[in-house]
């Protein structure tokens, strides 16, 4: 196995954790992640390590970890239900008039609207287009009559909520976190990267086209459909560019550490950004079912993947944020190398054992 340097440490007791993390690395070849675990109260590891392009992944490198960052901007929407701003029942069209599914607001933050797919041909510069790819949106026809069926809008779950958050404070959902949610946590985790952020991020490897139809295989044709139009979203060419980076497009191009995301569902276990009841009401199943767009069953909160006792989201190529709410942990992994999920469950695995707990 590859003995690749690692970076950061783990509390007492959890040695196991660092040892599983460093296996992790050596599976993809020293191809560099990072791993944070908060419990109960403090933070019990925190790693970084492998190659970060040309250097070392060091504590300040960012990544973007795909639909890890979907919580993020969900959490902006549900910052303003919580000021009363924004009815969860109510309908899109009250906020976003031209919107023409017929969706409620809480259809949209779970994945129940229907508006995974754009029927027109896009192109990608569409993407650095906010306005104008709302516009592609709100004239969209839904796939199934909004709150028959669910399926995640995986390229523009970001643009849907952000639209609303938008109408209403005015700000940029990109914006809006920053001062709102990331920037009062301390939490280096950013959509639509500034200047000075650029040079942190990471270049993501392994998005060739074996990975590409590896990842497809087995999906409904929604989903190839809800992932291709506008083209570049799986295009190392697109995603590791400066425009793309820059760009706000909350579904997927979010970018941090992850102590950032561990450290938004601590905030979540302690109390820190939503009002109970309606942490609550987030955290609770509100579908479940098969996926029409990844074609397997699941179950959607307001804005949260739900499973297991816990909740959360991965993304595609292996990142994951993840709370287990009974264990009071929150877990992240996030990585520069495509893959499967199979290292962040090594890890978390490694950290259920030291704390007692059965592995998943």
């Amino acid at each position: 196995m590859l003995c690749v340097e690692i970076g950061g440490g783990v509390e007492a007791g959890f040695g196991p954790v660092r040892e599983a993390f460093g296996e992790a690395l050596g599976a993809h070849g020293g191809a560099g992640s990072a791993a944070a675990v908060w419990h109960d109260g403090r933070w019990i590891a925190d790693l970084w390590g492998g190659s970060a392009g040309p250097g070392k992944w060091s504590r300040d490198n960012i990544v973007q970890p795909y639909s890890v960052s979907k919580p993020f901007v969900a959490l902006c929407a549900l910052h303003l239900v919580d000021q009363g701003k924004l009815d969860l029942d109510a309908p899109v069209g009250r906020y976003w008039p031209r919107f023409r599914a017929r969706a409620t607001v809480r259809q949209v933050l779970s994945h129940q609207a229907g508006v995974v797919a754009i029927d027109e041909p896009v192109s990608a510069d569409a993407f650095y287009d906010w306005n104008r790819l709302c516009e592609y949106l709100e004239r969209q026809e839904p796939q199934w009559d909004p709150g028959t069926a669910h399926g995640e809008s995986a390229l523009f779950y970001g643009h849907l909520v952000g639209e609303l958050v938008r109408r209403i404070d005015g700000r940029t959902p990109g914006r809006f976190l920053r001062e709102e949610v990331c920037g009062p946590l301390g939490l280096d985790f950013h959509v639509g990267l500034r200047h000075a952020d650029l040079a942190r991020a990471v270049d993501l490897t392994g998005l060739d086209e074996g990975f590409r139809l590896t990842n497809a295989a087995g999906k409904p044709d929604l989903y190839r459909r809800a992932t291709s139009n506008p083209p570049g979203a799986q295009d190392p060419l697109v995603v590791n560019g400066v425009a793309w980076r820059s760009a706000e497009i909350p579904a997927v191009n979010g970018h941090g550490t992850a102590r950032a995301v561990a450290g938004l569902y601590a905030a979540l276990l302690e109390g820190r950004l939503l009002s109970p009841g309606l942490l609550a009401e987030a955290t609770s199943v509100q579908c479940s079912g098969p996926d029409l767009v990844f074609g397997r069953d699941n179950a959607w909160g307001l804005g949260f993947a739900i499973d297991s006792g816990g909740y959360g989201m991965g993304g595609l190529g292996g990142s994951l944020g993840w709370t287990m709410t009974d264990a009071r942990y929150a877990f992240a992994f996030v990585t520069g190398h495509v893959g499967t999920y199979d290292q962040a469950t090594l890890i978390e695995n490694a950290v259920r054992d030291c704390l007692g707990l059965p592995q998943l």
